[in-house]
C-alpha cells in the first residue's frame, strides 16, 4: 500500500536526497510532500494523511523537536511515526526527540541502506 510522506528539512536538496534514499530503499510511495520548516509543516499535515514523516532538527521559524512536540499534542496526529534526520551531534537533542516521540535518528551525512534500516523498523 503506497505511503504518503512528509520531509521536512530547510535545505531543498536534502529534501530532494531522502525522496532519492526512500525510492532507493523501496519504500511503497504515494504522496511525498515537502515543507521548508515545521509550521510549513503543520500547515500541510492539514492538507490530507500520511503515514511517515522525516524531519530535520535544527530548522528556522520552528525546529525540529518544537515541531516534533505539537505533532504528538495533536490526537490525530501523534500516531504518525516520525525518523529524525539530522547533522545535530548533540546527544541531548537527539535523546529528547526521542522522548518526544520520535520513532528514531539517522545522522547526515546518512546513506540509502542507513535509512532503509532505520525504516524497517518503522513502516
Amino acid at each position: 500500500m503506497p505511503l504518503n510522506v512528509l520531509i521536512v528539512d530547510d535545505s531543498a536538496a536534502i529534501r530532494k536526497i531522502l525522496h532519492r534514499v526512500l525510492v532507493q530503499a523501496d519504500v511503497p510511495l504515494g504522496n511525498v510532500i515537502e515543507a521548508g520548516d515545521g509550521v510549513e509543516a503543520l500547515s500541510k499535515l492539514k492538507e490530507g494523511p500520511v503515514g511517515l514523516i522525516l524531519s530535520d532538527i535544527n530548522m528556522p521559524n520552528m525546529d525540529g523537536l518544537e515541531f516534533l512536540s505539537n505533532l504528538k499534542a495533536d490526537p490525530s496526529l501523534k500516531v504518525v511515526p516520525v525518523l529524525m534526520v539530522t547533522t545535530e551531534g548533540s546527544q541531548a537533542k537527539v535523546l529528547q526527540a526521542i522522548e518526544l516521540g520520535a520513532m528514531g535518528y539517522v545522522r547526515k551525512p546518512f546513506t540509502a541502506e542507513e535509512i532503509k534500516a532505520k525504516l524497517a523498523g518503522i513502516i
